[in-house]
């Protein structure tokens, strides 16, 4: 599979930033210019994610943390990470070997205790971001993990390999942290792998020391975002080409593989002014249809789909198709081609945690059988973790998608928003 990254950025049309904000009358708008990064597979549009050039993410940065709360009940703690009084959701099961910069009692976790945490998750619509004491520091072959001691191998490597890569690293690594080797280790070099592995050490062990001298709320450590943080969880193997108008990404990247990475693609500075590069490939159409809750399918078939505050519902529907072919048989296509096209939106839209789907009812267990090993094999391809769990009673097909960015409507928003009077 060979992949393409196009990376822009505009100014959204006034019928996108309706779409994404639909739930409101009247609004007073705040359009900024927005980073696009579109990611394509076999020239298919897999991922769209949109970022506020003047804004940057939290998510993977590490804080010392004040604890605030904690609720009993939830067996969670609450985190107040900045100065401006912004706090996080901490799961207690998650206690394993935190650093702490000051304690306070005797229990594993008190009211005003101050210790490293990590931003794990994005805030999402009326929740908190989520904390983890589990820090990682990720390279472009290896993650350190600081709770998690254990040697770890990603699923896409071939046995062979990770089992070799695996052993150079437990032949190298300290005891007082773990690691994970990364896909983009399969070709690498033992050299640049055991490199990488003492730069994330020394780092780690910095952080480590140096923490106890910083004031709570500080910022110890940003983890790469935008354009270079998308590079760094992009297979390098099936990276093709990269195009960008903006000069100052391209220099950006430009540096990026002269000091890590020997990429083996096309990187190019898209220079046309005649036809910028967002209509080139249609980007404000893409992510029209990617806010829509219909998606037509080829066969004349669409998918609803329609996210609410709990989970999110995909109805699949015959519509257009009058195939001759009889029921069953049309219901198998149509359900097969709407399998392929739900694991992409899920990408696409980056929906995330519980989705409900209803595809149309098949009486054959066989064709049932195809049907989920189809959609299996579909949401295998997405790099964020997806669990096929199995199809209920009732004939609905349940999954779930960890959330870790917001939904693509979510990228997009209004400062203000205003009640119609």
């Amino acid at each position: 599979m060979k992949k393409k990254l196009v990376l822009t950025k505009k100014k959204l049309s006034p019928e996108l930033l309706m779409l994404a904000n639909s739930f409101t009358h009247r609004m007073e708008m705040s359009n900024p210019e927005y980073r696009i990064t579109a990611v394509y597979e076999d020239d298919k549009l897999a991922d769209l994610f949109l970022t506020p050039v003047n804004q940057e993410s939290i998510l993977g940065n590490i804080y010392i943390g004040k604890v605030t709360n904690i609720v009993k009940n939830l067996n969670a703690a609450f985190i107040q990470f900045s100065g401006n009084g912004e706090q996080g959701y901490y799961p207690m099961e998650q206690l394993k070997h935190p650093l702490f910069t000051k304690k306070i009692g005797k229990k594993p976790l008190c009211i005003g205790d101050e210790l490293l945490v990590q931003i794990e998750k994005e805030a999402m619509k009326t929740k908190d971001p989520y904390l983890t004491t589990n820090l990682n520091f990720t390279g472009n072959y290896l993650v350190l993990t600081t709770e998690n001691l254990r040697t770890g191998v990603s699923k896409k490597l071939d046995k062979e390999t990770g089992t070799r890569i695996k052993k150079l690293i437990e032949a190298n690594k300290r005891e007082e942290y773990g690691v994970i080797v990364r896909t983009n280790a399969k070709n690498a070099a033992d050299y640049d792998i055991l490199q990488e592995l003492k730069d994330l050490e020394q780092e780690f062990i910095h952080l480590k020391e140096t923490s106890i001298h910083k004031t709570c709320f500080s910022l110890l450590y940003c983890q790469e975002h935008g354009i270079l943080k998308t590079l760094q969880d992009l297979d390098m193997d099936s990276l093709a080409e990269i195009v960008t108008d903006d000069a100052s990404v391209f220099k950006e990247i430009t540096a990026y593989y002269k000091g890590n990475i020997n990429f083996k693609g096309n990187l190019r500075l898209y220079e046309d002014d005649m036809l910028p590069l967002h209509k080139l490939y249609n980007l404000e159409g893409e992510l029209r249809d990617a806010l829509r809750e219909r998606v037509w399918l080829k066969s004349g078939a669409y998918l609803i789909i329609q996210p609410t505050e709990a989970l999110t519902v995909i109805d699949v529907n015959s519509g257009k198709n009058i195939a001759k072919k009889s029921s069953g048989e049309n219901f198998k296509k149509i359900n097969l081609e709407a399998a392929k096209e739900i694991a992409r939106q899920l990408r696409l839209r980056n929906i995330s945690g519980i989705c409900i789907v209803d595809f149309i009812n098949m009486k054959s267990k066989e064709d049932e059988e195809e049907l989920m090993h189809t959609f299996r094999m579909e949401l295998k391809k997405d790099p964020v973790a997806t669990q096929l769990i199995d199809i209920t009673k009732l004939g609905l097909v349940e999954l779930t998608r960890k959330k870790v960015k917001k939904t693509l409507r979510e990228q997009i928003y209004f400062q203000k928003s205003i009640d119609e009077s």
